[in-house]
């Protein structure tokens, strides 16, 4: 019973496996081509035309969109800032909510965890009146700052400075050490594996953004590459030989990023979504 249970396991994730790694064997396939090659049947092995297509997209980029290499610069910056701004922001927040004693405390804290309810969509139109009024479009300032508040992130902290005993705090304080001292030296430390976990995930979020960019950028060098792919999109569809070669050489750019940031950090992402003792 063990083994066919253990079969249909292996059957299941074997299936799964191929589901996800189908389309990205297409777009490997499609990107080592010319675009030529690709009119005709689809291939079904790669070619031998990957590094050329990389580097075309990388240093040319397609007429009408900028080279792929400035608009990853930008998202990694883009990225990056959303998540050093999230967790900064969040730790912060949720310290001062469980360790400090102010009036309205429990309520500023559930407003923070009332904004979960409400859709990023929602809440875009008011945030870009904010920031066209902060004249912050078109920079980096404006990509980066509006995003950097979560709920989330705060939600998480605050839990789980609620799990650390008390006898933390009262061993700071007979050592002579205040409310600074005690967050750099104890609650941040024990905290790093759940910044390793939300850094995962709030730097996938800052690289997929697509809505907000759109919104706030016009000019192409503040350009990120999930909106740079959809103008390369209608650019390649623009040719008499459509450079789709060129669209999927640059999605696989686009997909490496985060992929690397998730497999370098795999073990500290599932070490901070599981581990219970602290």
């Amino acid at each position: 019973m063990k083994i066919r249970q253990l079969r249909v396991r292996t059957l299941v994730l074997a299936l799964a496996a191929l589901a996800i790694l189908t389309p990205l064997y297409i777009a490997l396939v499609a990107a080592s081509h010319s675009a030529r090659a690709l009119l005709g049947e689809f291939p079904l092995l790669p070619g031998g035309q990957l590094l050329h297509n990389f580097a075309s997209v990388l240093f040319q980029g397609l007429p009408g969109a900028p080279p792929v290499w400035l608009m990853l610069g930008n998202s990694l910056l883009m990225a990056l800032g959303i998540t050093v701004g999230k967790l900064t922001i969040s730790i912060l927040s949720a310290y001062a909510v469980v360790y400090f004693r102010f009036p309205l405390r429990m309520t500023a804290f559930w407003l923070i965890f009332l904004t979960l309810m409400l859709p990023v969509e929602v809440r875009f139109f008011p945030t870009y009146q904010v920031t066209a009024g902060l004249h912050m479009l078109n920079s980096y300032g404006g990509l980066i700052v509006p995003l950097i508040a979560s709920a989330t992130a705060t939600f998480l902290f605050r839990q789980f400075f609620l799990t650390l005993p008390h006898t933390l705090v009262d061993a700071a304080r007979i050592d002579g050490a205040g409310p600074v001292r005690f967050f750099l030296d104890t609650a941040l430390p024990l905290s790093r594996t759940n910044i390793a976990a939300l850094f995962v995930l709030e730097f996938v979020y800052g690289w997929n953004q697509y809505l907000w960019p759109l919104l706030t950028t016009n000019n192409q060098n503040y350009a990120t590459i999930v909106m740079g792919i959809q103008g390369m999109i209608t650019a390649a569809a623009s040719f008499s030989l459509p450079q789709w070669n060129l669209v999927m050489a640059t999605a696989l750019l686009a997909l490496t990023p985060p992929v690397l940031v998730v497999v370098l950090m795999q073990r500290w992402f599932i070490k901070g979504l599981t581990e219970t003792e602290k």
